[in-house]
């Protein structure tokens, strides 16, 4: 009778750190992937930012004659790519 319940002591110990565990790995696997949804909407806007600056002013040559620091216009951009963040579309 005594072995039973020893048994039954271990088992519950068992399914206790079993279950304890298994909310820690339900909360780390929330945490990456809150991690990784902001590393992708970061990446997206560098890459937008990235591609404003090689298609805007940065990426065009200085006209010849002119100032180095003379003011021009900025030519028109019209946005062609935007990122719109996962999050935003769940709700």
């Amino acid at each position: 009778m005594t072995l039973l319940w020893l048994v039954t002591g271990l088992s519950l110990v068992a399914a206790l750190v079993a279950w304890r565990q298994a909310r820690r790995t339900a909360q780390r696997l929330e945490q990456l992937t809150a991690m990784y949804w902001e590393l992708k909407y970061q990446y997206g806007e560098q890459r937008v930012q990235l591609q404003r600056l090689a298609g805007g002013e940065a990426a065009q040559p200085a006209a010849p004659g002119s100032a180095p620091g003379s003011a021009q216009p900025a030519p028109a951009r019209t946005a062609t790519d935007s990122f719109v963040p996962l999050a935003s579309l769940k709700r």
